[in-house]
């Protein structure tokens, strides 16, 4: 299959490497200098490196020719970058099917991943989300990785992680499409919430106690917004929680950690380096909750501290004053 990957930071360049082996792969960057480098050293020096890329791997910076010579679109972006990518497919009118890696809702808008690409490009375009726990570092160096590929077309949906399916990277097909994208994107936030307890030292107990009711506030949103219940506990769900709140490669714990120590939100994005979506996907969760009369309280509180209306500390402190109530209502 000839593939292109819109989109050259770190996932842009580890799906790369991770499709090389078994197709025809470009990998477009908006980025001259990192399209510089990936042809003169084939190594991503800015967004991610470390890791070689295959001498297979075509590298363009004309993204018209890039989509041209694809089967299969893989926007690599964050989802700041989703809107304007699928902006630039409806002017060359494309109609390739069409998946996305990033995660979380749209900034001002709240919208899900499928819901921009539609706006833009229409009900009659397949596509979907390639979602589940996996670091980008981890899917280059070619460690097993399990992933869940949804879309809005099921069909589609079988074929491609048939046809993506590698040796080292499992694809899962799913159908719930809303449920993988709730999951993907309030994982985030609730990472955040767990590092900032990690940080705070307060313990194992914590974390765990932190991580289920997170996953309670994810299942709650995605019901209120037409998801399947059991998609919470598979691998776009509990599996991307359980590695984004506890592995140290996750850039929205160390923002967490980062607060827990006292760190302003500006220093803490300068020094990390790298978009950590948790951040601006919490104010539009705590919007949605409201909006839907969900309660969620974690999201609430990641949204009270990273907006500077409480500490983390207070936030700590006004979880652990709420009354109590049944676990499963």
């Amino acid at each position: 299959m000839k593939i292109t990957l819109l989109g050259a930071g770190a996932w842009g360049t580890a799906l790369a490497i991770a499709f090389a082996g078994k197709h025809d792969v470009t990998l477009w960057s908006r980025e001259e200098d990192v399209a510089v480098d990936l042809l003169n050293t084939r190594e991503n020096k800015r967004f991610f490196p470390g890791y070689r890329l295959p001498e297979s791997v075509a590298v363009s910076t004309d993204f018209s020719a890039a989509v041209a010579s694809a089967e299969l679109l893989v926007i690599s972006t964050p989802i700041a970058g989703l809107r304007p990518t699928a902006e630039r497919l409806k002017t060359l009118n494309c109609t390739l099917p069409l998946l996305w890696v990033c995660k979380g809702f749209e900034a001002g808008t709240g919208l899900l991943p499928h819901q921009v690409v539609i706006d833009v490009l229409g009900l009659g375009v397949v596509c979907g989300a390639l979602s589940g726990p996996s670091f980008a570092e981890e899917v280059a160096a070619g460690q097993p990785t399990a992933v869940a590929l949804a879309t809005n077309h099921p069909e589609f949906a079988r074929e491609a992680a048939r046809q993506l399916h590698t040796s080292r990277l499992r694809i899962y097909a799913n159908d719930d499409l809303v449920g993988v994208e709730v999951g993907g994107a309030v994982k985030n936030v609730m990472a955040i919430a767990t590092g900032t307890c990690d940080g705070l030292g307060l313990g194992l107990n914590t974390r765990a106690a932190l991580m289920t009711r997170g996953l309670a506030e994810i299942a709650r949103l995605g019901l209120a917004l037409g998801a399947r219940r059991e998609t919470f506990m598979g691998l776009a769900g509990m599996g991307d929680l359980i590695l984004t709140c506890t592995g140290d490669l996750s850039r929205n714990r160390r923002v967490g950690l980062a607060l827990a120590e006292g760190k302003s939100l500006p220093q803490i994005l300068e020094e990390l380096g790298h978009v950590a979506e948790g951040v601006y996907t919490a104010r539009e969760v705590d919007r949605l909750a409201r909006q839907y009369s969900v309660d969620m309280p974690i999201s609430a509180a990641v949204a009270a501290v990273l907006d500077g209306r409480l500490n983390a500390a207070q936030a700590v402190e006004q979880l652990m004053a709420r009354d109590p109530k049944e676990e499963l209502a």
